[in-house]
């Protein structure tokens, strides 16, 4: 299989060890009415250091088979709203507000 690289979102981690569920959506054309029309597919996606989260935007790629299911591995890790939720709430507990005083 030539080398194929997917952007998806993360629907569902946590479940199975080193595994994540990656939903990929394309646009295809009807052939008769020409609306367009969204196709979904599941991709189970290898993640050796368990680092995805649920709602991730990221980048997969196939490889030689790790499991019965598993033909893709974790490229890259695009936009992540739980991490940067995180790292928005620390920087918040880090810098306390300030109120101004008037005289």
């Amino acid at each position: 299989m030539p080398p194929l690289a997917l952007r998806g979102i993360v629907t569902k981690v946590g479940f199975m060890q080193k595994t994540a569920t990656v939903v990929v959506s394309r646009w295809a054309v009807h052939k008769v009415t020409g609306k367009r029309l969204e196709r979904t597919k599941k991709y189970l996606t290898h993640d050796p250091a368990n680092q995805l989260c649920k709602d991730d935007i990221v980048v997969i790629r196939n490889c030689p088979p790790v499991s019965k299911r598993k033909r893709f591995r974790l490229e890259t890790i695009l936009q992540s709203p739980e991490r940067e939720r995180a790292t928005l709430s620390q920087g918040a507990e880090a810098k306390p507000h300030a109120t101004e005083a008037t005289t």
